[in-house]
């Protein structure tokens, strides 16, 4: 009686394998991946359902990266044009209160007090300038970046609404991904969809 309950366990555990292997393929088939040709070494290479996106590569190309660097670019250079006028300013009134002093041009002490204790005052608005405008540049940049990753995630739930890809990786400078296979790599066929749906924008 024992011999033939194990036959019967035996024989419902290699049916449950042969279903186990059935659903898988027809999952995998389902979801996108792909049966490759054998290799050299006589293999059946299949094609998960993964790809990635080389990250670094893609804001260089993609036009409304681009252009949001650019206008980050103008905003950085105007602020720093402010500061190096006051700047400049600061210095040439830093550097006439020096002449007056060596040269006792002041008429009283407390003349020399008043604007020595004027120059202070400006040098401290000067430092808090520097850094709220650093402050305004950090915080447009963190406003731009999440447009750009906004507009990056939307595309790619478009791109993959059929399910094609179970899991699609960022990769950047090589830091998540070390080796990969070019068939996995989904950068350029993503660069190109964004610029032509950034175009389409534009011309509206």
């Amino acid at each position: 009686m024992k011999q033939i309950n194990l036959i019967s366990n035996l024989i419902l555990a290699i049916a449950l394998i042969v279903l186990y292997v059935l659903f898988f393929n027809k999952d995998t088939k389902t979801s996108g991946s792909a049966v490759l040709p054998q290799s050299d070494s006589g293999k059946v290479e299949v094609k998960l359902p993964i790809a990635y996106i080389n990250l670094d590569s893609l804001l260089l190309d993609y036009d409304y990266s681009k252009d949001l660097n650019e206008q980050l670019l103008r905003k950085r250079e105007n602020s720093q044009a402010s500061y190096n006028q006051k700047a400049r300013q600061f210095e040439q009134e830093a550097a006439e209160f020096q002449r007056k002093y060596e040269n006792n041009a002041f008429l009283t002490q407390q003349r020399l007090q008043s604007e020595q204790q004027r120059l202070v005052q400006k040098q401290q608005e000067l430092q808090d300038l520097d850094e709220r405008l650093s402050q305004e540049l950090s915080v447009e940049m963190q406003k731009m970046n999440e447009q750009l990753r906004d507009t990056i995630y939307s595309y790619l739930k478009v791109y993959n609404k059929d399910q094609k890809y179970h899991l699609i990786f960022s990769n950047t400078m090589s830091d998540n991904i070390m080796i990969s296979s070019d068939m996995y790599n989904i950068t350029r066929e993503i660069v190109e969809a964004l610029n032509a749906r950034y175009a389409a924008r534009g011309s509206k």
